[in-house]
């Protein structure tokens, strides 16, 4: 029953501590800053009716050490204070792979799949040129089939991860559809 955080990401993180002041005993002074970074300590007022906040705009993989002190007029509380380790920034696709190529469709498929990721599009078109089509694609996949291609011709894939935060990233690949059967 102390100061702790939850709905940790790379970027911020909640804090929630016990009820200790109320609007009318006072306030808590909040301070927080990178590990062993005594310039990069920042300072926040909280209303004393406040029993959670959420911090933002915090750096990617770092330690953040958190001081909650109760500025009460009635009662002395000793500061409550936590460590919370920001999580790593979020990844782009690492690899794309095109298999199953025939003359009208290729299999594109993509690792790693993350619990971050709230989708991915996948936009196709042939080189050169700039038409471009794209397919949506749940979070939980990771490969789709591109259909009704022509022949012959080496398309630019794009598999684009777009995470619960916000956050886009992309990573491209080429593929070559097979030649046609003679006759088509």
């Amino acid at each position: 029953n102390r100061l702790h955080a939850t709905d940790v990401t790379s970027s911020s993180f909640r804090l929630t501590w016990p009820k200790l002041l109320s609007q009318e005993t006072g306030y808590y002074s909040l301070e927080y800053g990178p590990r062993g970074d005594p310039a990069g300590k920042r300072t926040q007022q909280v209303s004393g009716a406040h029993t959670s906040l959420v911090l933002s705009h915090l750096a990617p993989e770092t330690t953040y050490e958190v001081a909650l002190i109760p500025e009460s007029n009635v009662h002395y509380f000793p500061p409550q204070t936590t460590r919370v380790t920001t999580l790593a920034e979020e990844i782009s696709p690492v690899q794309v792979l095109i298999s199953e190529s025939g003359p009208h469709s290729f299999q594109v498929s993509w690792a790693p799949v993350l619990d971050s990721v709230a989708s991915y599009q996948v936009l196709y078109g042939p080189l050169p040129g700039n038409s471009v089509e794209v397919l949506e694609v749940d979070g939980r996949h990771n490969s789709t089939v591109v259909e009704h291609l022509a022949p012959n011709t080496t398309y630019l894939v794009t598999v684009t991860a777009i995470y619960r935060s916000g956050k886009e990233k992309s990573l491209s690949a080429k593929a070559c559809t097979q030649e046609g059967e003679r006759g088509e």
